[in-house]
């Protein structure tokens, strides 16, 4: 008398039906395997929103800079005041005094470098 040992008689029987196993396979697939799983589009949709918020940045810097560039188009005395600030020109008989933040120190020194 042979006694025969079988595999599948230790899996539960619930495992042992293929459609649930196929749909098992399936969500390991879609989970883990698959070139557009959920992991990765978990990250890219944190992504898109960091993107989105950096977005709404720079299109707020875009129209302020777009002001500041009217402003110095249609007035003389507004790009006088930007070439003094920005620029630090001065008149012949005018002495220039420059006072830094620490952080804007920081700023010049890299670049100096």
């Amino acid at each position: 008398m042979i006694i025969r040992f079988n595999f599948t008689d230790k899996i539960p029987a619930i495992f042992r039906n293929k459609y649930v196993l196929t749909i098992i396979i399936f969500f390991v697939w879609v989970l883990l395997l698959d070139s557009n799983n959920l992991i990765t589009r978990y990250k890219e949709m944190k992504e898109l929103d960091k993107l989105k918020v950096d977005r709404e940045y720079y299109i707020k810097r875009i129209d302020e800079d777009k002001q500041k560039l009217h402003e110095l188009k249609t007035d003389n005395h507004n790009l006088e005041k930007f070439a003094r600030e920005q620029y630090r020109m001065k008149k012949p008989d005018e002495d220039l005094y420059i006072i830094l933040t620490p952080s804007e120190d920081r700023k010049n020194t890299r670049k100096n470098r």
